[in-house]
């Protein structure tokens, strides 16, 4: 093992285990997640489930081999709490925002259950890799006690590959931080291979996934315990570990005023006249960091 990552980081961490045909990857957030939920005022469970999904979407984001990719999670419902939740990552750059209904969350339990925010909903997983213009989605209910379940569940219908995600939030001591572990199973090959025959109880996945379940929202979440660590605590009995090199997280958007011009002009005149204030000013607002562009309408 190589010396160990400083757990204080925003960071991704990606390793596999050879003999057992495994591959897994660990997320810290701090510091960027703190700074997603700056630009909001989300009240507690709204905000536990953005960094939920802030973590899902690093963990699945950081396996991007290019690095223009960009990873996005959507979930969605038309009956819920939550209407919509969006997180995406590029590059080490991530962000994300949750569209809900105050007053119904309010009429809610103190700690509402994924199916009392969402209702009857859907979970989307995007990948979309830049060089080549590839798209892949994959849609399946948004099932389960969380989104770590819900995650689980869309790798089993939609990929066929047995996966373990585990996700803890920690919003205490006036500090927000967020981490959780995938681990996945791929054998024979992790690429290009049809993974339809692949068996959850596979006695290889099995063993590796028990050591998996052992790990704890307080392991995950501690910043005394390096990542490299906990690896190697959970799986130091199963031979050789390789590690790869750690893959830095920050809060970024992409939003800005060029942006939002160009977009403002894709409308007709007369609906850009329609959008505008009585100053004969368009207020744009980005839903991920809460900013708002000014937009005036062209002179005649």
């Amino acid at each position: 093992m190589s010396d160990g990552v400083p757990s204080s980081e925003d960071v991704a961490l990606g390793f596999a285990i050879p003999s057992h045909n495994a591959r897994g990857r660990i997320v810290r957030l701090d510091a960027s997640f703190e700074a997603i939920l700056a630009a909001h005022a989300y009240p507690p469970p709204i905000a536990r489930l953005l960094g939920e999904a802030l973590v899902l979407t690093a963990l699945l984001g950081s396996t991007l081999k290019e690095a223009g990719g960009q990873l996005t999670l959507q979930a969605q419902t038309e009956s819920g709490v939550i209407d919509l939740l969006v997180a995406d990552y590029r590059g080490g750059e991530m962000r994300g925002y949750v569209r809900h209904d105050a007053e119904r969350l309010a009429e809610a339990p103190a700690d509402p259950s994924l199916f009392a925010l969402f209702g009857r909903g859907y979970l989307a997983i995007t990948f979309d890799q830049t060089a080549t213009g590839e798209r892949y989605q994959g849609i399946v209910p948004l099932e389960g006690g969380s989104l770590a379940e819900a995650a689980e569940n869309f790798f089993a219908q939609s990929e066929q590959i047995p996966s373990l995600v585990r996700v803890a939030v920690d919003e205490e001591d006036d500090r927000s931080r967020a981490a959780g572990m995938m681990l996945q199973y791929l054998p024979e090959g992790e690429e290009g291979r049809d993974r339809l025959h692949l068996r959850q109880d596979h006695p290889e996945w099995e063993h590796v996934r028990m050591l998996g379940e052992t790990i704890t929202g307080e392991e995950l979440l501690d910043p005394a315990l390096d990542l490299e660590t906990l690896i190697w605590r959970l799986f130091h009995e199963e031979g050789e570990i390789r590690v790869l090199p750690p893959i830095s997280l920050s809060r970024g958007c992409r939003c800005d005023a060029g942006h939002v011009e160009r977009v403002v002009a894709q409308f007709s005149d007369d609906e850009r006249r329609d959008m505008a204030d009585e100053d004969g000013v368009i207020q744009v607002e980005c839903e991920f960091c809460s900013k708002t562009f000014p937009v005036p309408l062209a002179e005649d």
